[in-house]
């Protein structure tokens, strides 16, 4: 039996490793902290997990691919007082299970005579796995540091090859934001060329000094897709509840799609995310949260002479350790404390390490006193 040689092809996803290392220091008898993954550890509000209690309904159905009105209503809501952005929520929101599957997914639609996939690198890595099982191939975009950690327009030289541009701002894994002027600069390029911006928002909502710029406030929306989730913004990981802001013939195209293969929350998911997206005053204690855990660790992280690169917004902060990132990480992991490499991100990451502040309050004080120690 032959498998996908696109699967065979794919090295080890890589925290599948950071896993692997996590299993081997609790089997050696090392108590860890976990820094290397996203997945916030706060209790999800009690007005959205009592929304979803009340609307489990004694007859389950199967949910729609276009979403309940009242999700996709609340959702252009919150886009118009977060961005100013005025949307038609019957035309342009796809309601989405989680982003990671919309992101992985979307290739499957929108490539067509263009198979040319731009990704950045570092990045997470579903952009590019999404691009290849889809039959894409993949133009590499190097972000460095000396650049803010942003795409450099001026030296990518395939614009009439691409279909599709995949940014992520506010950055995962370096935590650096994209100003507004570098969104049009990009669309304004993607209308001239004919590609779409992807732009995977996620962490739009985790921010310390100002609110980040969305690729929704350009002037001209016509090639931007912009995917966001309740996952890190309400602490609703496991609720698996997004949404995708796309030109109407783009949304209809995944309205089109996603009956096929079955993605949409179930319907008191929906509810329970109504709630949510309707309601910003939790979202500013999420952000006091991670301030506060950020105050607790990076102290100590830069007094043991790490230098932090990036990391104004989100929930990651992105170091500088001066060596191989993975010889760092487990020299780590062997005092407890768990981070990714920044080569599990691709090679632009090598010599950075990303530390995810989901441990709780008391973890992180813990955490930088085995650092200090």
């Amino acid at each position: 039996m032959q498998l996908s040689p696109v699967l065979a092809d794919l090295a080890q996803y890589p925290f599948a490793r950071l896993d692997d290392w996590k299993a081997e220091a609790s089997a050696r008898g090392i108590e860890v902290i976990d820094f290397g993954m996203g997945d916030p550890r706060e209790r999800t509000p009690g007005f959205i997990r009592q929304a979803l209690l009340d609307s489990v309904d004694e007859v389950s159905s199967y949910p729609r691919a276009t979403g309940l009105p009242e999700l996709r209503s609340a959702v252009g809501g919150w886009i118009d007082r977060r961005f100013g952005v005025s949307v038609d929520p019957d035309r342009e929101i796809v309601p989405t299970l989680g982003s990671k599957e919309a992101i992985y997914s979307f290739a499957q639609i929108a490539l067509g005579g263009k198979r040319l996939v731009a990704v950045p690198e570092p990045a997470y890595p579903v952009y590019e796995r999404g691009a290849l099982f889809a039959g894409g191939a993949i133009a590499e975009v190097p972000l460095r540091e000396d650049h803010g950690w942003l795409p450099d327009l001026d030296a990518f030289d395939a614009w009439d090859e691409i279909a599709l541009f995949w940014v992520c701002y506010p950055n995962n894994p370096t935590g650096a934001e994209a100003p507004l002027s570098f969104y049009e600069e990009l669309a304004a390029r993607a209308r001239e060329h004919g590609f779409l911006i992807c732009s995977d928002e996620a962490y739009s909502e985790l921010w310390f000094d100002k609110p980040p710029a969305s690729a929704l406030q350009v002037e001209d929306r016509s090639n931007v897709v912009v995917f966001n989730t309740l996952s890190k913004r309400s602490s609703m990981t496991g609720y698996r509840s997004g949404f995708v802001c796309a030109p109407p013939e783009i949304a209809d195209a995944l309205r089109s799609f996603r009956p096929t293969v079955g993605t949409a929350p179930q319907e008191f998911v929906q509810r329970a995310s109504v709630a949510a997206w309707s309601d910003d005053a939790h979202v500013e204690d999420v952000r006091a949260i991670y301030r506060r855990k950020r105050e607790t660790l990076l102290p100590a992280l830069e007094a043991a002479g790490l230098r932090l690169a990036g990391s104004t917004a989100t929930f990651y902060l992105w170091l500088d350790v001066g060596g191989p990132s993975e010889v760092f990480a487990r020299r780590l992991l062997e005092h407890g404390v768990v981070c990714a490499p920044g080569s599990f991100f691709g090679p632009a990451g090598e010599g950075y390490v990303r530390f995810a502040l989901v441990p709780t309050q008391e973890q992180c004080e813990r955490a930088a006193e085995i650092i200090r120690e």
